[in-house]
């Protein structure tokens, strides 16, 4: 199985997709793989650690994303986003993430990773908050306004860089599927800078929206805030389908 390491595996290609992802957020619960891999399709299971597996919400701001080497689109490349995502691994063992859903408030945005990526992208009302720490997202989807999410955190300086960090956020590629065919698209960016960060607010319904079961009520396992990292994505390719 794919090790899981701080630093990225280098891309095997030219990067095709190039992001700036900052203002970040990571709420993870634990959750039964049972539960998770009710939501995966066949030729994935949920990855684990500390004898569970996790289901994230990260919030975060996406910007300055860039298309095969051209400039960064203008508007429509910057948006708050928050996804919900589990932790997979395939028949090959590549470990990755699963997007269950994702809030994006930028309709263009939303209609094109659908399109190209077959991503579950919905499009929001949303917003990012704050300064010296403090963050503050909220998001409400467009026709559910039970799919939404406030979520405040207050960043310490407290570094964080240990087997369970790594595990949840040094994920070096993501699954999708289309018409039943499964896809690996790998990605690179710095090491996170990760800080332990306090939880001051988290009402949301994106779990439910979703349809996860099993994720126990209460605050989160753990927080953490991240700096900013600047992603490149290479070209997808096939997954086998059979574990």
């Amino acid at each position: 199985m794919q090790a899981i390491t701080r630093e990225a595996p280098p891309l095997q290609g030219p990067p095709i997709i190039r992001q700036r992802w900052s203002e970040v957020s990571f709420l993870h619960w634990r959750i039964s793989s049972r539960d998770a891999e009710r939501m995966l399709p066949p030729g994935l299971r949920a990855d684990v650690f500390d004898g569970s597996s996790w289901v994230g919400l990260i919030c975060f701001r996406l910007s300055d994303s860039a298309l095969l080497g051209s400039p960064p689109v203008p508007y429509v490349g910057t948006f708050p986003e928050v996804n919900v995502r589990l932790y997979t691994v395939d028949a090959e063992g590549r470990r990755g993430v699963w997007f269950v859903s994702l809030e994006a408030s930028r309709l263009a945005a939303v209609m094109a990773a659908n399109l190209a990526f077959a991503l579950p992208y919905r499009w929001a009302r949303m917003s990012i908050e704050g300064e010296a720490g403090e963050l503050r997202y909220r998001s409400h989807r467009m026709g559910r306004m039970d799919a939404r999410a406030h979520v405040a955190t207050r960043a310490s300086d407290t570094p964080v860089d240990d087997e369970r960090s790594r595990f949840l956020t040094a994920r070096w590629g993501m699954h999708t599927a289309r018409g039943g065919r499964l896809r690996w698209h790998a990605n690179v960016h710095e090491p996170w800078r990760l800080v332990e960060a306090e939880l001051l607010e988290c009402e949301h319904g994106l779990f439910a929206a979703a349809g996860i079961r099993g994720v126990k009520p209460g605050p989160p396992e753990s927080v953490l805030a991240g700096g900013t990292v600047h992603a490149r994505f290479a070209r997808s390719v096939r997954v086998p389908a059979s574990l």
